[in-house]
């Protein structure tokens, strides 16, 4: 697996430079809230006081999991691929979302469980047909696993290059939020119970199967060590893609726009290889999936938007992104007291 060298974000001289210029504008002191702390992050990522948003992406990672033969997801395992192919005719929400947003939106197998033919839109990462079921064996081998997280830092690496400086994450994959729950559990010591939720929207016996599955999979790898031993035991292949994808991402010093839960899954992957991924994250908003709450405070995390939302696939994400963009125009061109001959405050 490659190195990942990630950048302080920012330093305390900048940060300073920033909150003057933030403070120096037509308004009283903290008036714009939420945004001018973003406008700070934004800028640390960066390293300027002038920050702004080119080119932005949102990557929508697919693949599937050998989980879902548990019975924990209220969908088939075919409605992945079926969903590939909504986003590549245009006709998801995310997609509405994006284009509302101005984003390009890239769709990604990483390894769904059906050949798709060669589409523009579409990029072919695919590392195999599906995870293992890791309730019988681990979800993946540890060369699948680092492969899947080389794929994802190529991909951004290779957005940076034409000029991208934010990315965007989604993903679909049925059953995937059983793999998001046992990973969060792992990673961060919680009982299973405060990570698991309905996902897809399972009835009650759907919950107590994949309550069950997980219980099964802990105990299974609970001799597992390492965060990279634990993704590929628990995770899927566009969990540990779009890991690698945001180290890829902070080492480039590019704004990550983390979505809900499973994104927030790879985030703890990503947190776990490499800490310093996380000043580099904005997140989106709060989803409505159980669980959601305890990972946005094992971040340290607020969300910008609370909309009740539990869609996945970038949905959130897109949303957000306008918030971000007047983040930046703000400080770039809101006149300050100076400039406007405004008097300030006493």
């Amino acid at each position: 697996m490659q190195a990942f060298r990630i950048p302080p974000a920012g330093t305390p001289e900048l940060a300073g430079l920033i909150k003057h210029k933030i403070d120096r504008k037509t308004k009283p002191l903290g008036a714009l809230g939420m945004l001018e702390s973003l406008a700070l992050r934004i800028g640390l990522m960066q390293g300027t006081d002038g920050p702004r948003i080119h080119k932005p992406h949102l990557l929508v990672f697919a693949g599937d999991h050998g989980v879902a033969a548990e019975g924990v997801s209220a969908y088939p395992q075919e409605v992945t691929w079926q969903m590939v192919m909504n986003y590549l005719a245009g006709g998801a929400a995310v997609n509405v979302f994006a284009k509302g947003s101005g984003m390009t939106l890239d769709v990604i197998d990483a390894g769904v469980n059906h050949v798709f033919a060669p589409h523009p839109k579409l990029l072919d990462r695919k590392i195999a047909m599906g995870t293992k079921n890791f309730t019988v064996e681990p979800a993946m081998s540890m060369a699948q696993c680092e492969s899947a997280i080389d794929a994802g830092a190529r991909i951004v690496r290779e957005m940076h290059l034409l000029g991208c400086n934010l990315v965007a994450f989604g993903e679909m994959g049925i059953a995937n939020t059983t793999s998001a729950a046992a990973l969060m559990a792992r990673y961060t010591g919680m009982a299973a119970e405060g990570c698991i939720g309905r996902g897809t929207g399972v009835d009650d016996a759907g919950l107590t199967r994949k309550r069950e599955a997980i219980r099964r999979a802990l105990i299974l790898h609970r001799e597992v060590q390492g965060p990279l031993q634990v993704l590929a035991a628990l995770g899927g292949f566009e969990i540990a893609m779009m890991a690698g994808a945001m180290l890829a991402a902070a080492q480039e010093r590019m704004v990550i726009l983390v979505d809900g839960f499973i994104v927030g899954a790879a985030l703890m992957a990503a947190q776990a290889l490499h800490p310093e991924v996380l000043p580099y994250c904005v997140f989106a908003h709060q989803s409505e999936e159980a669980g959601h709450v305890a990972m946005l405070k094992h971040f340290n995390a607020q969300p910008l938007l609370r909309l009740n939302m539990r869609l996945g696939e970038g949905s959130g994400a897109a949303l957000a992104l306008p918030l971000v963009r007047a983040a930046c125009d703000f400080i770039n061109d809101m006149a300050s007291f100076e400039s406007a001959g405004v008097a300030d405050h006493s």
